[in-house]
């Protein structure tokens, strides 16, 4: 089926939700409507709306001026079996020890991994971008440094494809994954039996620390939490909080150029630099709690 897609920008995330709000009213009405923040820093919020029928491009454009937003952007998108598309883009990732591949690509394992399988309708958390990728090569690094952590969270979990690296390397930790949208949570469990680690470890659904299974489980021996800048910086205290003294955290979704203020604001709750990766754009921090 071909889509349509109708994207604009303001200035405030206050306009930016009536803005959408108003989008329902249009017709043909819009399949679905989202609202982001455009992290560049910029304070810019995005309203992009799809269609299953050309939009109303009048309407659009009276909504974008009542609402003083950019003139509405329409884009058509052909249909696309994106499942084949990923399957076929999607090559395996080698990340340090650990080897992330289709179902499409069991056959390419090779000996001496530790392999994980994302299957193309699992797409996000597949590896190939550079926030998984260096978070991976950042625990491959602590293995071998011989660190042996009881306690792990995997923070916005996703696919949940960091919390499953470390249980392959250490199969006696306790390990929580956790992720804000329960879709992410469904997707984590359901990883889990695609790689035969059903029951390895609890996927809960809550944002950051708020859910008694990760209460009950504190302090951590490490931590991941591979998500976005404003997050991170919202959680630097729980984390502080909930991290074992000399524990470990690995950060990232952090462009290069906000490193230094997500470094700046975990300094400040005791924890110093251990790495500091780049890859595609993208830091990946590995942090220790000092005593204090």
């Amino acid at each position: 089926m071909t889509t349509f897609t109708a994207l604009t920008t303001l200035g405030s995330k206050s306009a930016a939700d009536r803005l959408a709000e108003a989008m329902e009213a249009l017709t043909p009405a819009p399949t679905g409507v989202g609202v982001l923040k455009v992290e560049d820093g910029s304070g810019v919020w995005e309203v992009g709306g799809y269609f299953v029928a050309p939009p109303d491009q009048a309407g659009l454009a009276l909504l974008a001026a009542a609402f003083e937003a950019r003139p509405f952007s329409v884009s058509e998108l052909p249909e696309v079996d994106w499942v084949a598309h990923v399957r076929r883009e999607l090559a395996p990732v080698t990340a340090g020890r650990f080897f992330l591949y289709g179902s499409h690509d069991a056959d390419k394992v090779p000996d001496g991994v530790v392999a994980l399988a994302i299957d193309a309708a699992m797409a996000f958390g597949t590896g190939h971008h550079g926030t998984t990728k260096g978070c991976l090569i950042a625990l491959d690094r602590l293995a071998e440094n011989r660190f042996q952590p009881v306690t792990v969270a995997d923070i916005g979990c996703g696919t949940a494809v960091l919390a499953m690296a470390a249980a392959k390397l250490w199969p006696e930790a306790a390990i929580i994954a956790s992720d804000i949208d329960a879709v992410a949570v469904e997707t984590a469990t359901a990883n889990l039996r695609f790689n035969d680690m059903d029951g390895a470890f609890p996927c809960v659904t809550c944002a950051g620390f708020d859910d008694p299974t990760l209460a009950g489980a504190a302090p951590f021996d490490l931590i991941f939490a591979n998500i976005l800048k404003a997050p991170l910086l919202e959680l630097a205290h729980d984390m502080g909080r909930t991290s074992r003294n000399g524990g470990i955290l690995i950060l990232s979704g952090i462009l290069d150029e906000q490193a230094d203020e997500v470094m700046a604001a975990y300094a400040a709750e005791g924890f110093g630099m251990i790495h500091h990766d780049t890859l595609q754009g993208w830091s990946t921090l590995t942090l220790k709690k000092s005593a204090r």
